[in-house]
């Protein structure tokens, strides 16, 4: 599928379309995304570019944590909850302890909510 993102900022283009390559059921740390872009320490205006995603569940920036696989941000409606729950449904399974990971969903989602 071929998406129209030329107003974006090249380097947010590039973060897209390394987001794009990630399969759904996967996932990469910001870190890791900016690796990919030659420059781990790029992490923040990795998290940066995708805050500013035109075209969210097409560029899926919901498969990107935080270090330590930790949710991270996510600037579309519903926040943190709603990365959480994309994230289940299609049976995620990021590396290392998520910050709600014990908890069921439901309580998950809560605990995101107020956690802003």
């Amino acid at each position: 599928m071929t998406i129209d993102i030329g107003a974006a900022p090249e380097f947010h283009r590039r973060v897209y379309e390394v987001a794009r390559r990630i399969p759904a059921g996967a996932t990469l740390s910001y870190g890791e995304v900016a690796e990919r872009l030659g420059d781990r320490n790029l992490a923040r205006d990795v998290a940066e570019a995708l805050s500013q995603n035109p075209c969210p569940i097409i560029v899926p920036c919901h498969r990107v944590l935080a270090a330590g696989g930790k949710p991270g941000g996510f600037s579309a409606p519903g926040g943190v909850a709603t990365k959480l729950r994309l994230l289940t449904i299609e049976g995620a399974q990021p590396e290392g302890p998520m910050l709600f990971d014990r908890l069921p969903l439901a309580a998950a989602e809560a605990a995101a909510l107020t956690a802003h």
